[in-house]
């Protein structure tokens, strides 16, 4: 494992402040919010569809804590763009949003410095505010979304509307206790690890925050190189993976080809109790991944030779995750 102390060149102007919202690309918009909110302790926060004046798409906007996410969908057979992308991906995250400061500049930069813009600069504007928005490709189909909120006091964007439905049974049910969005992962093919991490670095001007290789992180069956970018102030951390040699084949190989190129692997949410995030989840429905008894037997033989301490009791650990 490899951490970095420089945090390269500054902007003089224009700044990342955090993740804005993530916009998924789904068959069923309807359904996916649903299933965040019913599983993951997400509320409806906005809407925009056919009794908003949007024809063409729909979109259910979720939150919980800071996190907040947008699922979009079709409305009309024939939408090449959506279509193509769920042929290709299936559902999946199209749009990482940052919230920033000054978004010409951040764009001026960055197309000076060779990103691809695919929207530029424009302001979305209602009763509540302006909100200015550019869009800039990266690796594979995803893209981001640049989110300059200028005093803005509405629900969302320009455009949403309160949800028209909230589920009654979700009052009933225990917090998710999610808070904030920690980092997102985007897998890679191949040898396309490091020319991403470049884009990120040349045109974001996002540094190098950590990074692992296949001779510090692998299993008996799998491997993989990773390096995670960050902004200046590091509060928005993209970690982006490629496939090393393993006895089988790698994790990140299989999402490529399962996902059907580079794409968002998986998002990671912050929570300040773990323990009672995992049980409150598991008693509204939610499945975690099952580990095994190894993997606690093999962490108190670690911890035994380690200056890390930890805090929680292993066997509540061991317990809740069983």
């Amino acid at each position: 494992m490899t951490t970095y102390t420089d945090k390269g060149e500054k902007h003089d102007q224009g700044r990342f402040l955090c993740f804005d919202h993530i916009t998924f690309w789904v068959g069923n918009a309807k359904q996916a919010a649903s299933y965040y909110c019913n599983k993951l302790g997400f509320e409806p926060l906005a809407y925009r569809g056919l009794e908003t004046g949007s024809r063409d798409v729909v979109s259910h906007v979720v939150k919980q804590g800071k996190i907040i996410y947008v699922f979009s969908s079709a409305l009309n057979p024939g939408n090449k763009e959506m279509g193509e992308h769920l042929v290709n991906h299936g559902d999946g995250v199209k749009d990482i949003a940052f919230t920033v400061e000054d978004c010409d500049f951040l764009v001026k930069k960055a197309r000076e410095r060779g990103a691809s813009i695919m929207k530029e600069p424009h302001v979305l504007e209602d009763k509540f505010g302006k909100v200015k928005l550019a869009v800039l490709q990266t690796y594979g189909d995803t893209t981001h979304t640049f989110v300059e909120r200028m005093g803005y006091s509405g629900l969302f964007l320009p455009g949403f509307k309160e949800p028209l439905f909230c589920d009654p049974l979700l009052e009933q049910l225990p917090a998710g206790k999610l808070n904030f969005i920690d980092h997102v992962v985007g897998n890679q093919p191949d040898d396309e690890m490091v020319p991403v991490v470049e884009w990120y670095q040349r045109n974001l001007l996002f540094h190098r925050f950590w990074s692992v290789d296949d001779k510090q992180l692998q299993t008996d069956f799998s491997a993989l190189r990773s390096i995670v970018v960050a902004n200046h102030e590091e509060t928005v951390k993209m970690p982006i993976n490629e496939p090393a040699m393993g006895k089988r084949k790698s994790q990140i190989q299989e999402y490529v080809e399962y996902y059907g190129g580079p794409g968002v692997q998986h998002i990671a949410m912050n929570t300040s109790d773990i323990i009672a995030a995992i049980r409150n989840l598991k008693a509204r429905g939610m499945e975690f991944m099952c580990v095994p008894d190894t993997y606690y037997q093999q962490l108190k033989e670690n911890l035994k030779h380690s200056q890390v301490r930890i805090e929680e009791d292993l066997s509540v650990l061991e317990h809740t995750t069983a």
